[in-house]
């Protein structure tokens, strides 16, 4: 087989790599030209229940993010109806989430003088996220989401619904932070205690029946938009005893109504002096912005793909979350995530096409505009939705987050599980999201590599016909001459340290004369694990002894012939007589590589007889 040259092996695996996927530019072409009535009325009823579910949540998380609502309500509009044209997964909504939204309000909460600028930097840090996720999905980084903890994921979310638990208190008793001092989880707890003596009743009252009644709607009619029932019902109430200004319902907060000129897209300013500046600010939030936004998508595609039967396209999905926010920053929005309720409210109320997304889009596109031209006729409805009667919805959403069956079993199934959910809680209530969700995923990876390092050294008894089998018990050799080293499991960068550790337990045995490395289960072979392999053979010739590898597999035999280390193995071997210290995995019998290792061992002793030695971890507890 010719030798290639390494740049072009480089560039080969370069093109295998983007083209496993080829991502689609319009993937709604097929669904389009099969389209029928039968479909179209289908999808409509679909999206009239996920549009009930997302304008009240896309009020919601706006006022998480504390942004102005229309952010969220344009996000639940633009993202739906955008979305659906790029993405592999036809049940698919996007919008703004929980997670995304309190990443939000974290990060610049921990910044006054960014706070103060929110809504300015808003459209470039959304910007700035779909760019990242075109990125992402132009280099398949969806395919490696899977490699991320879930425990990461449990832990993230649990700690972020406290953190907006805590968050909406202010709201519930009607009281005002210092926001210099309540930046932190545990800053926000004492400034709530210390301001506690000045919570308006109204308020508290507001809240509390309106949690009450969703607790008791969502139990006795789960399937029921509570969330919007009781939002409306709330602002019925209170909302006109607050705008009428009845007694001492007269202080009851509410929102503002917006006007359709808050609708017009406001374009980020690209070219204003200290762009660069904000851009550098904003690239670590919108990075991880991004990062959850793709974590989010990728784990709802999964999920819907196992209840439709159909293949998650996670790239094509990540590239669909990429366009959409790239356009709603165009149009003065919060950043837009898949969402699991509304996904699997639409899957579950019928949707058959990805149309559905596009109608959920348009009708609540229409409710915006409904909404705001609403002044003209004297009834400004947002002005009726009390911020006490969110805040207490927003804390039964938080609730929900807190997955106690998936949290207990991270913290039951491994320490390492267990580990990562609770740094990763810890982190979300002590540092920034941004870092805490990158502090959980290295956590975790970290652990990942500890166990991978760790491959196997098995004990093996090997006869004249090279057949094995398993030592149950160490037995006691005299004099070997022969050491057969059987490596079963990962031989990435981290498990390299396996080999040095080896030759210098086996080198205190000054009568061995042969190694025999079977590497027949061995798996992925790096840079890092041929040059201890090339230091390996180095080492074992400086003591007049011999190396030989037994049962190498094709992938590996591949690595050793492209790094050019097969020739430093083959030093000592002529070829022209048949004579080789490399010896490949019979796919037949995959013991005869190991017969024929032993073989070679023996012709280069000089000997048919000599012991054997089948060497065991002295770690490794049978």
């Amino acid at each position: 087989m010719k030798k290639r040259h390494p740049i072009q092996l480089t560039w080969l695996g370069v093109k295998h790599f983007f083209s496993g996927e080829h991502l689609s530019l319009l993937p709604w072409l097929g669904a389009a030209r099969n389209y029928d009535s039968g479909s179209f009325f289908a999808d409509a009823r679909a999206a009239l229940n996920v549009t009930v579910l997302a304008i009240p949540q896309g009020i919601a998380y706006a006022a998480i993010a504390e942004l102005p609502i229309v952010y969220g309500i344009m996000c639940s509009a633009l993202a739906a109806m955008i979305a659906p044209l790029f993405a592999g997964s036809r049940h698919t909504i996007l919008g703004p989430t929980n997670a995304t939204a309190f990443m939000l309000f974290s990060f610049f909460a921990a910044s006054p003088t960014l706070m103060a600028r929110e809504i300015e930097l808003v459209p470039l840090l959304v910007l700035m996220v779909g760019f990242f996720c075109l990125l992402g999905a132009l280099l398949r980084v969806a395919d490696l989401l899977q490699y991320i903890s879930r425990s990461v994921l449990v832990g993230y979310i649990a700690g972020a619904a406290v953190l907006i638990i805590a968050n909406q208190l202010r709201h519930v008793l009607g009281v005002t932070l210092d926001a210099e001092n309540a930046k932190s989880f545990f800053g926000q707890l004492v400034e709530l205690g210390k301001n506690s003596h000045h919570t308006k009743w109204p308020s508290l009252v507001t809240a509390a029946s309106t949690l009450a009644g969703y607790i008791v709607l969502k139990r006795m009619k789960p399937r029921w938009p509570n969330f919007a029932l009781m939002m409306f019902a709330s602002a019925l109430i209170w909302g006109t005893l607050s705008y009428h200004d009845v007694g001492a319902f007269a202080s009851l907060e509410c929102f503002s109504t917006f006007s359709p000129k808050d609708l017009v897209p406001a374009l980020p300013n690209l070219l204003k002096a200290g762009i660069f500046d904000d851009i550098a600010s904003l690239t670590g939030v919108a990075m991880a912005v991004a990062f959850l936004a793709s974590l989010e998508n990728t784990v709802m595609a999964r999920t819907l793909a196992s209840r439709t039967g159909e293949p998650a396209q996670v790239n094509q999905d990540m590239f669909s979350v990429g366009v959409a926010n790239v356009v709603i920053a165009l149009c003065g929005a919060m950043p837009a995530s898949g969402s699991l309720t509304r996904s699997a409210l639409n899957e579950s109320s019928g949707a058959r096409t990805r149309f559905s997304s596009l109608f959920c889009g348009v009708y609540t596109l229409a409710i915006a505009v409904l909404i705001s031209f609403s002044p003209r006729w004297g009834i400004p409805l947002i002005d009726f939705v009390p911020k006490a009667a969110l805040a207490a919805l927003i804390i039964g959403l938080g609730f929900s987050l807190i997955n106690m069956r998936n949290i207990r079993i991270c913290l039951r199934s491994t320490p390492d599980d267990a580990a990562v959910l609770v740094v990763t809680f810890l982190a979300t209530l002590l540092a920034p999201l941004h870092t805490a969700i990158f502090l959980g995923v290295a956590l975790s990876i970290v652990l990942f590599l500890r166990r991978a390092s760790r491959p196997h050294v098995v004990e093996f008894n090997a006869d004249e016909t090279g057949d094995l089998s398993e030592c149950n018990e160490r037995k006691n050799r005299k004099n070997p001459s022969i050491s057969l080293v059987h490596v079963e499991g990962d031989l990435f960068f981290g498990a390299t340290e396996i080999f040095r550790t080896q030759i210098q337990r086996i080198t205190q045995d000054a009568s061995l004369k042969v190694i025999i490395l079977r590497l027949k289960n061995a798996r992925h072979l790096d840079a890092t694990s041929v040059m201890a392999l090339s230091e390996l053979a180095a080492f074992v010739r400086s003591q007049q002894r011999h190396l030989i590898i037994s049962g190498c597999p094709r992938s590996i035999y591949r690595v050793l012939r492209n790094s050019g280390i097969l020739a430093v193995l083959q030093e000592g071997a002529d070829r022209e007589k048949g004579q080789s210290n490399v010896f490949c995995e019979n796919a037949i019998n995959p013991n005869l590589s190991t017969r024929d290792a032993l073989k070679r061992a023996q012709e280069l002793l000089g000997t048919k007889n000599a012991d054997v030695l089948i060497y065991v971890d002295q770690n490794k507890k049978k």
